[in-house]
């Protein structure tokens, strides 16, 4: 099965690694504008490149759609234009499928995947969600794909933009930076601020995915009433800590939903 990626940026690179790592050994191509940026993902990830976009499209078994939202409007216009047919799976944020459809019509059948940048060490976890006319021999291959880069959820395509916004390891760094100033700023130096913050979240988190206890119990087990856990947790409560993880959501969730509308 020959793979072919729209699209050189970072969600590409990161997945590329994650198969490479996994020694995955099907061809893969890469299509993109950019000769440097193909240079650079031949160089690292022994792919074939290819800059025209019609020879790229016709040789795919499973072709990718690897370019941002905004781009996915002009991409789909000139695929239209070649003569071919594929299944295809969409990365673009908030595009939903019944666009895509329309887009390039019935020879072309559709996936949408939301991988994560993690699946570069094989940690990733993709949601995918399918068109009702794509056959079950084409979910599995797409499913049996993203699993070389680690689990792979099928949600329906109605939950999709909560679930990305949700599951963005943005909140991860964004938390470690956090907690890591915090710490800095009350004597700690960045290392030890860092290694501290990292062991907080990475590996309190490790402790729950990885074992049997609810999430509750160890809520409880980490944080004694009137204890430091239970007085810092209560003190981000009261300071709002709850409520801007929900705005932050929503904000994200309206961002994945505007793309829908262009």
């Amino acid at each position: 099965m020959r793979t072919v990626l729209l699209g050189g940026g970072r969600i590409t690179g990161a997945l590329l690694a994650g198969l490479r790592l996994a020694a995955y050994d099907q061809p893969l191509m890469v299509h993109d504008r950019h000769a440097d940026k193909l240079r650079q993902l031949t160089r690292q990830y022994r792919v074939r490149a290819e800059g025209d976009l019609c020879t790229a499209v016709r040789k795919a078994d499973l072709l990718i759609i690897a370019v941002r939202p905004e781009s996915v409007r002009e991409l789909l216009r000139e695929i239209g234009e070649i003569d071919h047919s594929a299944t295809a799976v969409s990365l673009a944020a908030g595009v939903p499928l019944h666009k895509l459809r329309a887009a390039l019509g019935p020879k072309v059948r559709w996936a949408r995947a939301m991988p994560s940048p993690v699946c570069r060490i094989g940690r990733g976890l993709t949601a995918v969600t399918f068109d009702r006319s794509l056959p079950t021999q084409q979910r599995r291959m797409i499913n049996r794909f993203f699993a070389r880069v680690g689990p792979v959820l099928e949600i329906p395509e109605s939950k999709f933009d909560v679930f990305t916004a949700t599951y963005s390891c943005s909140h991860g760094y964004h938390a470690l930076g956090a907690l890591a100033a915090a710490g800095e700023s009350q004597g700690l130096d960045r290392n030890t601020a860092l290694t501290a913050a990292a062991h907080a979240l990475a590996d309190g988190i490790l402790a729950w995915r990885e074992g049997k206890v609810p999430l509750d119990e160890l809520l409880r087990e980490a944080a004694t009433p009137g204890g430091i856990a239970a007085t810092t947790m209560a003190a981000m409560n009261k300071a709002g800590h709850t409520k801007a993880v929900v705005r932050g959501l929503r904000a994200g969730i309206q961002r994945a939903r505007s793309h829908a509308r262009r």
